[in-house]
């Protein structure tokens, strides 16, 4: 089990309770949209952030997004940590249908792929010194070709494929993101193989 210092935010109880056997920490839920008009939960969230920093956690879908960027919206920057995972077509097992768009959530999501998914997202994991990268920039997009040029959509669109991102992520989304999950050497890689 993870023991981790921020508290982790999520959008619904199965989310909560897929986390509660992996990590030792705060959950919080966001009850999916009604965070939006929930001002206890933003104070709480607001007070969370202050006190631990947050981790957020949501599905890899355009509602998990928008909730994530809510949630930035709500709290400083400074204190929240992005944990992204695996865009996976699927559906979870209590449901008759995949979801909307098709994606496993955080509840469908395999341990192994959510603890890994934790660790790249720099959260503070107790027993675990983690080495800090330098960070991905607008600038080292320009030079790896992912904006500013003719095939810049195409490049961007093979490494979120690579990395099984959400290929909707705009390009300070897809920043944040990859801080967190590569180094600017390994998107050339990425690049040079596809």
């Amino acid at each position: 089990m993870l023991r981790i210092k921020e508290a982790v935010v999520v959008e619904g109880k199965y989310d909560k309770i897929k986390l509660k056997g992996i990590i030792d920490a705060p959950i919080i839920e966001t009850n999916g949209f009604r965070v939006f008009k929930d001002k206890e939960k933003q104070n709480l969230i607001r007070q969370l952030a202050n006190k631990r920093g947050l981790l957020i956690i949501t599905d890899s879908d355009s509602a998990g997004f928008v909730i994530r960027n809510f949630l930035k919206g709500i709290v400083k920057d400074s204190t929240i940590k992005q944990c992204y995972i695996p865009q996976l077509k699927g559906k979870e097992k209590r449901k008759e249908k995949p979801s909307k768009e098709g994606y496993l959530g955080v509840e469908g999501i395999s341990d192994e792929e959510i603890i890994n998914a934790i660790k790249r997202s720099n959260a503070t994991i107790e027993g675990e010194n983690v080495k800090k990268t330098e960070e991905i920039t607008k600038n080292d997009f320009f030079e790896l070709g992912l904006t500013g040029r003719d095939n810049s959509k195409s490049n961007r669109e093979k490494v979120l494929k690579y990395l099984n991102l959400p290929t909707y992520l705009t390009t300070n989304a897809m920043i944040s993101a990859l801080n967190v999950l590569v180094t600017k050497d390994e998107i050339k890689e990425i690049l040079e193989k596809n």
